[in-house]
């Protein structure tokens, strides 16, 4: 993974690996600006003196989960060449976890608690038809998903000479399905035939045979209604089955085939027109969030989840988040692709209510009016180093502070319930995110302890920049 470079005017320079950031903190060269992710700044450089390679950004936004990938593309500057291959290298994975839901659900629990109190207390006239939405006003579940993803193309581009951005604009080509044949026959027969549709079906059916639930297995496409008698090849009217289940099937009609297993037949029948889960969500935030990063003035390059998973097969790579965003758009080959990826949790600054409610929404309890205890607040990134004790060890994580001293961290393994503050050094302030460092094998999706963090904390220079907060 590579490490964010700063000059001594805190410009962007080019990312650096992790030896090298050692290397530059141990001989005194370079302090640390940021632990998470990190970031040292150089005490004897410029951007003026330095070699800038073009830096693309891209991302694969979701609505639970955004992708985003840091590459170096070749350089193209060489306009003699035309058959310049497009090989990518992969600098920084990252996947941002949105905190929509839980919007969602404080923004339904406050407006019942508020309709209880109206129908309970006092009468109010209705007012909702005294209120205008602006044009373009998104739901605050929704418009978060946007503000969060545009805040660390902000970050990154300050941390990194990011000179061009790559956005998956549609997930599906929604027209190309409806209508097979509105592009002609050229569409069908190229090298992205087939894949729209495909991605969209095992996304709608949850990679799952819809006939016997069967996953982990090779799955077919199925006409509901059979093309022999009259089926046609819309989305509406295509599912996705396992190779016997298929076979089984064969010509006949999907009441015949299910005629004693209602209940399948049924849910299937209900599911089968119904649209994709959460697309409405990416789709509504889509052109908003393409609007922000044409905003920024850098090119902005855009493509379909059709091409962003031709690419993913054609280069053998595994599906995730984050390695997606690494295929959005025009790739030839990538390399180093098989890194660690940050995580990035949105979990907010806290909530500004003063009491506790009840379940019907009335005060039943009061809270402190003061967000810190000892010099640290709730969220902060603390190293405790614990001598003696039941609780001896290191520890490195999120905290959460209590008046009477005796904080909560939040490790990578598992939450450390009562360190006293005395023992909690200060890393890095709450800035309203949570952060991981997930290890994944290039084939399995698996997960590590975190102990590269632990790792960045014992770099030369880092003690200088810290403080030890003792009340």
């Amino acid at each position: 993974m590579a490490v964010f470079v700063l000059d001594r005017r805190k410009k962007p320079l080019m990312p650096c690996a992790e030896r090298r950031a050692r290397l530059l903190l141990a001989r005194g060269r370079a302090r640390v600006h940021r632990v998470v992710p990190l970031t040292i700044r150089l005490v004897d450089r410029l951007q003026e003196d330095s070699t800038l390679q073009p830096l693309r950004l891209k991302m694969d936004p979701g609505s639970q989960t955004t992708g985003m990938a840091l590459v170096r593309e070749p350089d193209t500057t060489d306009t003699t060449r035309e058959d310049t291959i497009r090989a990518l290298t992969v600098l920084m994975l990252l996947e941002i976890q949105h905190r929509g839901p839980s919007i969602h659900e404080a923004l339904t629990q406050r407006s019942s608690h508020r309709r209880f109190r109206r129908g309970r207390l006092r009468h109010r006239p209705a007012r909702f038809d005294n209120r205008t939405k602006p044009e373009g006003w998104l739901a605050p579940s929704l418009q978060h998903r946007v503000d969060t993803t545009m805040a660390w193309v902000d970050r990154l581009c300050r941390w990194a000479p990011v000179a061009a951005l790559s956005q998956e604009l549609v997930r599906f080509d929604t027209q190309q399905m409806q209508n097979p044949e509105i592009s002609g026959v050229a569409y069908q027969h190229g090298t992205l035939a087939g894949y729209e549709v495909r991605e969209y079906l095992l996304e709608k059916w949850a990679r799952t045979c819809a006939y016997c639930g069967a996953h982990n297995t090779p799955l077919e496409i199925d006409h509901i209604h059979p093309k022999s008698q009259g089926g046609s090849d819309r989305v509406s009217n295509l599912t996705i089955a396992c190779h016997d289940c298929n076979q089984r099937k064969g010509s006949q009609d999907v009441a015949v085939f299910l005629a004693k297993r209602p209940e399948t037949l049924q849910r299937i029948r209900a599911q089968a027109p119904a649209p994709l889960r959460d697309a409405a969500a990416v789709n509504s935030t889509r052109w908003a969030l393409y609007q922000r990063l044409k905003a920024t003035g850098l090119e902005v390059e855009v493509a379909s989840g059709g091409r962003t998973k031709w690419n993913r097969h054609r280069l053998h790579l595994p599906k995730t988040h984050s390695l997606d965003a690494v295929c959005v758009g025009s790739v030839d080959t990538i390399h180093n692709a098989q890194q660690p990826v940050l995580t990035i949790k949105a979990t907010g600054r806290g909530s500004d209510q003063r009491t506790r409610l009840t379940k019907h929404g009335f005060p039943r309890g009061y809270l402190t009016r003061s967000k810190s205890a000892f010099g640290f607040q709730t969220g902060d990134l603390v190293k405790a180093v614990v001598t003696s004790g039941k609780k001896a060890g290191r520890y490195f994580g999120r905290v959460a502070i209590r008046a009477t001293g005796s904080f909560n961290i939040q490790t990578a393994t598992g939450l450390v319930q009562g360190i006293a503050h005395r023992f909690c050094i200060l890393i890095q302030r709450a800035d309203g995110y949570g952060y991981a460092l997930t290890k994944r094998a290039f084939d399995t999706g698996e997960a590590g302890t975190g102990a590269a963090y632990a790792a960045a904390l014992s770099l030369p220079g880092m003690n200088p920049g810290v403080s030890r907060a003792n009340g």
